[in-house]
């Protein structure tokens, strides 16, 4: 069987677009000004900037003056998460999160807690979902924020934040409800409003834009303190010189993905349902991990359970496919989503996740079934 290489791990950050690397050369090469200064390089540089805005903001359907660039999702989450506790104190110290967040909300929210906030940490059901139920039971009126995904990064799972939000407001609490977003932008439809969420999360390197850039949209009337100090960009809320090439890149790749989503979104689909079927059929004991109508088709969560995922990774990699573990940033620790969801030692063990972007084709994925079949036949338990 022939080495080639295929890219199976979109989830932990995309190939950039051809498109997006055009824009921010150009950005580079031409209009380098910096988009705070008042001469004629500036202010291009500040209308290329707010177009950039501009096109983000329209993929989730928000006002662009609600869209505040970062240097990535881990830097908007802390924000939202900082900035929503220090400007609502006083009115509870209660803080409703999952146990299957990315470790970009759970380690903030944990210092939190060392300060004296009170956490719950809602588990996940069966099949990887914080229910509406569960989130429902955990609400109080102290509750001064909940930070729920929107899409889990490893299962691929998809929460029903807009469910959250209607419990909110049916109770009539204060809560500030702040989703990440980043797996579901330009890849699960919704807008600021289908969510209802006061604070999203969304980063440029999971849909074909650079990294190093994230944007944090923030409702109308949701007060945040302010998590970077040293002048008035970003309206005075995120001091630093904006990246403007990165932030190009990033509005040109949110233009072109969600002009794209449904058909790009249906191509995905097929792409997971023939890995699902071949797989069933070449090696039975694969077990599917949050495989529902309620998963995002770009994530796949597979389990060969006696194996272990550190073997076969490197098995794969070896024949040039990459895929991952779980989260990139845990960096081969055990997945603490996959605890969550109570699975089997040997299944959380052998568990890989495969995702899948625009570049990918069901040649390459034949070639991973094959290659997987190989390596059980090769691996010893």
């Amino acid at each position: 069987m022939e080495k080639r290489n295929v890219y199976f791990d979109s989830a932990a950050s995309t190939k950039v677009r051809d498109e997006a690397i055009r824009a921010m050369c150009s950005i580079m090469d031409n209009d380098y000004g910096n988009p705070s200064s008042m001469h004629s390089y500036g202010r291009n540089a500040r209308k290329k900037i707010e177009n950039a805005r501009e096109n983000i903001a329209n993929a989730i359907g928000s006002k662009p003056d609600n869209i505040y660039f970062t240097s990535g999702g881990t830097e908007a989450n802390n924000w939202a998460i900082f900035g929503a506790a220090d400007a609502h104190a006083r009115k509870g110290k209660h803080i409703i999160t999952s146990a299957i967040e990315h470790s970009a909300v759970l380690d903030p929210i944990k210092k939190l807690k060392s300060k004296g906030w009170e956490v719950t940490y809602l588990m996940p059901d069966q099949a990887g979902c914080i229910t509406t139920e569960a989130f429902s039971g955990a609400l109080r009126e102290d509750s001064v924020f909940a930070s729920i995904m929107l899409v889990n990064n490893e299962t691929g799972v998809i929460n029903p934040v807009s469910e959250y939000s209607k419990e909110i407001e049916k109770r009539g609490y204060n809560t500030i409800l702040h989703t990440d977003a980043i797996q579901g932008l330009c890849k699960i439809p919704f807008t600021v409003k289908s969510l209802g969420a006061d604070l999203i999360t969304i980063s440029s390197h999971k849909i074909h834009g650079p990294k190093g850039v994230g944007a944090l949209y923030i409702g109308d009337g949701v007060k945040i303190t302010p998590f970077i100090l040293g002048g008035s960009h970003e309206k005075g809320n995120r001091g630093g010189t904006e990246a403007l090439p990165a932030a190009i890149g990033f509005g040109e790749a949110a233009k072109l993905e969600v002009l794209n989503l449904d058909d790009t979104r249906a191509y995905i689909f097929t792409l997971k349902t023939h890995l699902i079927d071949s797989l069933k059929k070449e090696i039975p004991e694969a077990v599917f991990i949050g495989n529902n109508e309620q998963t995002s088709p770009y994530i796949s969560c597979i389990s060969l359970p006696g194996y272990k995922s550190e073997v076969l990774m490197n098995y794969l990699d070896g024949e040039g496919i990459c895929v991952s573990r779980g989260s990139a940033c845990k960096k081969g620790a055990r997945s603490h989503t996959l605890e969550a969801m109570r699975l089997k030692n040997n299944v959380i063990d052998g568990s890989l996740r495969i995702s899948f972007s625009r570049y990918n084709t069901i040649d390459e994925v034949d070639y991973l079934v094959r290659t997987l079949k190989k390596a059980t036949e090769t691996i010893m338990k």
